[in-house]
């Protein structure tokens, strides 16, 4: 007989009424320390119930600070209040960091208005001047004003897309076209072509980052909805506010804190989420994060990283207590490169790659001054070396080189 996995699971208490409310997708229908902005989003978008065209918008803050999140509430809102009042108004969000690309953003906002999946502009395939004629007739058969928010404007490639939306209203007769960008860049219009610019800048938003204060507010409205009573200790959500507001106020992250640290105490059976379970949290979001910058490395990075490592490891099982040097990591380096037939850097190219890897908090990198022998750096990782190799044999090409043995090595990795 096949054994029931997840029945015996089941049985077990958990501690959550609905994990999904501390998920950054989540709308909340309170957003608390945001109503200044929410009231100052709202006065931008109120001349749409009057069938007028609203002043084009840019909203900026860093990560985590509740943009999003007010943007859809208002427009939502907005959406709402048009139907109560019978006014044509339209909210289409796109995420620019999926949709990048010219013929992309018209692609998606046109097929917001076409309810008929046979009848929708395909992903490619259509000249992109026919697709623009598509999205203006089926904005125009909608009518009244349509709101685009583009979330992550600097993720779109080249300005093309902007000119295109921010010039629309001149080829539609029934609608009226606004736009919304949320960026992360506060200088991301200083490199718009100076045309969008000027038609796009015409209201500017700044989002402060939260304090310690206004995140434990957060957390604990969160908690209540998403927590059973009782399944937290009292210094867990001021922990977690506390670390968050240390990492620029991220909300975000606040909230990814404590659903990990209740998953990882759920997990261990136990019956209150505690700071130790923070801690672990804290550790786990850190190594998710660097294994997901070593993914990304270029191949070159990748052997300089592992260079790294071995040598480290080498030290280490030799009774070797002083830091790595540049030149030591630059030997390993080469002779890996050499192991796959790739062709070496040189090394002052290597160490700006070493500096690049010091700044993605993957290694540390110390400049020291060695006297009359000049300047070197003392270089050690930052966390663990096994979880750093479980994502470099991810790569075809690093695979064979973990437990390659160069002449000076004694040891197999």
């Amino acid at each position: 007989m096949t054994p029931d996995v997840f029945g015996s699971l089941m049985e077990k208490n958990s501690l959550f009424i609905n994990r999904d409310v501390l998920r950054p997708t989540y709308m909340p229908e309170v957003l608390p320390h945001r109503e200044k902005e929410i009231t100052n989003l709202a006065e931008v978008f109120l001349p749409a119930l009057r069938e007028e065209s609203p002043s084009n918008v840019f909203i900026y803050g860093k990560t985590g600070t509740g943009k999003t999140a007010v943007v859809k509430y208002v427009g939502n809102q907005l959406v709402k209040k048009g139907e109560e009042m019978n006014k044509k108004v339209h909210f289409t969000y796109i995420n620019c960091e999926v949709v990048d690309t010219h013929y992309r953003l018209l692609q998606n906002i046109a097929n917001h208005f076409i309810d008929t999946w046979a009848d929708r502009i395909p992903f490619t395939g259509w000249p992109t001047d026919e697709v623009y004629a598509r999205l203006t007739k089926v904005i125009d058969d909608a009518g009244g004003v349509v709101i685009v928010v583009l979330d992550e404007i600097d993720k779109l490639k080249g300005d093309e897309a902007l000119y295109t939306l921010s010039r629309i209203d001149g080829d539609l007769k029934n609608s009226k076209v606004s736009l919304v960008g949320i960026s992360n860049d506060l200088k991301f219009t200083e490199f718009l072509d100076p045309r969008v610019k000027s038609s796009l800048g015409e209201e500017n938003m700044v989002f402060y980052p939260y304090d310690a204060r206004e995140l434990q507010d957060i957390l604990e409205h969160r908690a209540q909805l998403a927590l059973k009573p009782d399944a937290l200790s009292p210094s867990v959500i001021p922990l977690c506010a506390a670390i968050a507001a240390q990492e620029h106020g991220d909300a975000r992250r606040a909230l990814d804190l404590l659903r990990i640290s209740a998953e990882l105490a759920e997990r261990e059976h136990a019956g209150k989420i505690t700071e130790k379970h923070i801690r672990k949290a804290l550790h786990k979001i850190e190594l998710d994060h660097i294994s997901e910058v070593i993914r990304t490395l270029p191949l070159q990075s990748k052997i300089l990283l592992l260079a790294t490592i071995k040598e480290e490891r080498e030290k280490k099982n030799a009774g070797l207590k002083t830091a790595l040097t540049t030149g030591e990591v630059y030997d390993t380096y080469k002779t890996l490169c050499k192991k796959v037939k790739l062709e070496s850097l040189t090394q002052r190219r290597v160490a700006d790659l070493i500096s690049e890897l010091d700044m993605l908090g993957i290694i540390t990198a110390r400049v020291i001054s060695k006297g009359r022998y000049g300047r070197t750096r003392e270089i050690q990782t930052s966390t663990s070396t096994s979880e750093m190799l479980k994502v470099l044999q991810e790569d075809e090409t690093i695979k064979p080189l973990l437990h390659f043995r160069g002449a000076e090595q004694t040891r197999l990795m």
